[in-house]
């Protein structure tokens, strides 16, 4: 694995202020090429893409917020949680509760694969590791408030997963525009695609 570039390994106060404080917010810039159904601002799969990239950095908080504490990567009790309150507030919207949950399933698993990966880099390399550790509750709270920004994405997007082969190519590309805008390491990128698994849909095909 790529070692990330110097402005990721440091893990500052001005990272969790300007994440805490919605500056990854702004819209996405803008495209070379349309996607189906794409307009101007995007479309709801380049939204969903976007957020899953913002969520994944609050992975990066979280592993500093527990470095050195301890404290272990998995939280059950906070994962069902999450888990819950997405497939919930999806019903409440008209979307898929059971599509959201898997959703928010592989949400959950690639922010933790950020965490152990950068915990690993921390143990190697410890000079990397982050000397201030932002506060969990605070950070817990951003992920809240893209979790509910993510959900109606995901609700938004039903129309554009109806042909999945269509839809799994757009994420794709979606998802590859959103790791280059990033300048995402490979630690990021690849969690950001296995962030984005069942988004098509491609578990309950499989299950038929």
């Amino acid at each position: 694995m790529r070692r990330p570039s110097s402005s990721r390994r440091s893990m500052t106060a001005a990272l969790a202020a300007a994440l805490l404080a919605g500056v990854g917010a702004a819209a996405p810039p803008a495209m070379a090429a349309a996607l189906p159904g794409e307009t101007a601002q995007g479309s709801p799969l380049r939204s969903v893409a976007e957020l899953s990239a913002r969520r994944l950095a609050t992975g990066d908080l979280v592993a500093a917020a527990k470095w050195g504490t301890g404290g272990p990567v998995d939280d059950p009790a906070r994962e069902r949680r999450v888990l819950d309150s997405a497939a919930e507030r999806a019903g409440a919207l008209g979307a898929d509760p059971w599509l959201t949950r898997l959703v928010f399933r592989d949400q959950i698993e690639a922010n933790k694969a950020v965490q152990r990966g950068l915990h690993r880099l921390w143990r190697d390399h410890p000079s990397e590791a982050p000397t201030e550790r932002p506060r969990l509750d605070d950070v817990r709270k951003e992920v809240d408030r893209l979790n509910e920004a993510l959900v109606r994405a995901v609700a938004d997007s039903a129309p554009y997963r109806r042909a999945a082969p269509l839809c799994r190519v757009a994420l794709a590309v979606s998802a590859g525009r959103v790791s280059r805008a990033r300048s995402l390491d490979e630690l990021h990128s690849t969690a950001l695609a296995g962030s984005l698994k069942e988004v098509c849909g491609n578990r309950r095909q499989h299950a038929g």
